[in-house]
């Protein structure tokens, strides 16, 4: 059996395992790759920058030669006379009378096709801080979306449980109240949670549906089967645990900045390049050319058969252009002035981003763990609740009480752990570094 067909029998086998409900669940690594071959957004991102890098080559092309080829074909007839003192004498003649020329022109000095190089090249740079940026946001919203899902999921699961713990203590209560030990009021405030968590459960479904559209909609594939979160994961604060360090980063990398750098930088430039619009030009000139003619026709009007070769220097001096130039030039000096006000509002809202997901993955450490022991306190105290109502010194609105205060904290444990999660994959975009590697350490909080 050959490599080929072995594969083939791996794939089938591997397909079959995920058909039958094997360990096959998609990580975030697995969404993020499934993410770059079908988000349309991303796809546009990658033929902006291919498109992007091509304005480096248009702007080499502006000071290399330039090779032009010139051919006519023309049709000539000329008829003339002549007076003698004998008469007149008259000619017809035709002819065809062919030319071709090649020129050269190498530009010599201009100094607005160099500034025209240099913007050109800044664009390609922009395009590609430009595809950065893309990656970076669709690594953000497959977290989102992931973890989105898995939050709904969570929520779902907690509204069920607490749907058949209510449902329990209702029955109770029935059946209590059908023999004549227990209060009418018990078994209504039991009947009224029910309908409440009903509620909630209908929402909760209603909410998972669409977060697993979201993610079907950014992968391309179903979000029935994504792993859970480990439980009972470690969280770590920042590293480095220094808010100052993260803003410095963030004003240095973040891509958001970068492209209103290189955006500033593109305004300068063209201020130069209007600026420098006025200057002479200089360019080297060589022609080769060659002419002829079949026909009849004099050799005034056209040779039979001649060459010519011709090189020089070309002086271009722009003297007035309706004052256009000066009117651009105006133009792009308050251009740059918009450009450097867009930088200080992204280095402004850059601080303010790195501090909100800092702030949320260091309190997240400790609202954790402080959550973990509500939910581990909310259970006992939920034990001690029911054995005090066995044992008569409490009441079924005690117990119900004591499951909403479980099922809160559960949730309330879910939202932190989601918050914390997005809080890193956030705090390392407004920084600049979030990466596939990011994802791939995110993996670790997930059940494989």
């Amino acid at each position: 059996m050959n490599s080929k067909a072995v594969f083939r029998k791996a794939a089938v086998a591997a397909g079959f395992a995920c058909l039958s409900g094997a360990s096959c669940a998609l990580d975030l690594m697995d969404s993020y790759e499934k993410a770059l071959r079908v988000d349309p957004a991303m796809l546009a991102a990658d033929q902006a920058v291919i498109a992007g890098r091509e304005k480096a080559v248009q702007g080499r092309a502006l000071l290399l030669p330039q090779v032009s080829l010139s051919a006519s074909l023309t049709r000539v007839g000329e008829k003339s006379s002549t007076s003698t003192g004998y008469g007149s004498s008259q000619s017809d003649t035709s002819g065809n009378v062919r030319q071709v020329a090649v020129q050269l022109v190498q530009p010599l000095y201009n100094a607005k096709a160099s500034a025209d190089n240099k913007q050109l090249h800044q664009q390609t740079e922009l395009a590609e801080i430009g595809h950065r940026d893309a990656r970076q946001e669709l690594v953000q919203r497959v977290a989102e979306a992931y973890f989105g899902v898995l939050l709904a999921r969570e929520t779902l699961r907690v509204a069920q449980a607490e749907k058949t713990a209510v449902l329990m203590q209702r029955d109770r209560a029935q059946a209590r109240f059908d023999v004549g030990r227990g209060k009418i009021t018990d078994l209504q405030e039991a009947q009224a949670r029910y309908d409440s968590v009903l509620a909630r459960e209908v929402s909760a479904r209603s909410n998972l549906a669409l977060r697993q559209a979201q993610y079907r909609e950014l992968t391309g594939v179903p979000a029935e089967g994504l792993a859970d979160l480990r439980p009972g994961f470690a969280p770590v604060p920042p590293q480095p645990d220094s808010l100052e360090t993260w803003q410095t980063k963030g004003l240095d990398r973040n891509t958001r900045v970068q492209v209103k750098q290189s955006e500033l930088a593109i305004a300068g430039v063209e201020i130069d390049k209007y600026k420098l619009s006025g200057r002479p030009t200089l360019g080297l000139v060589a022609s080769l050319s060659r002419k002829g003619q079949n026909g009849s026709l004099s050799p005034a009007v056209s040779p039979d058969s001649a060459r010519g070769m011709s090189i020089g220097v070309q002086l271009n001096v722009p003297l007035y252009a309706g004052g256009a130039i000066d009117s651009r030039w105006r133009e792009s000096i308050a251009r740059k002035n918009q450009a450097e006000q867009e930088l200080n509002t992204a280095q402004r809202d850059t601080r303010l981003q790195v501090q909100d997901a800092f702030l949320a993955v260091k309190t997240g450490v400790a609202r954790i763990g402080a959550l973990e022991q509500s939910v581990l306190s909310a259970r006992t105290a939920l034990e001690a609740t029911t054995l005090g109502r066995d044992l008569g010194t409490r009441t079924e609105l005690d117990v119900l009480d004591a499951q909403q205060r479980l099922y809160t904290a559960e949730l309330d444990l879910a939202q932190a752990k989601n918050d914390y999660l997005l809080g890193r994959v956030r705090l390392a975009s407004a920084a600049g570094e979030l990466r596939e590697d990011d994802l791939r350490a995110l993996n670790g909080y997930l059940v494989r």
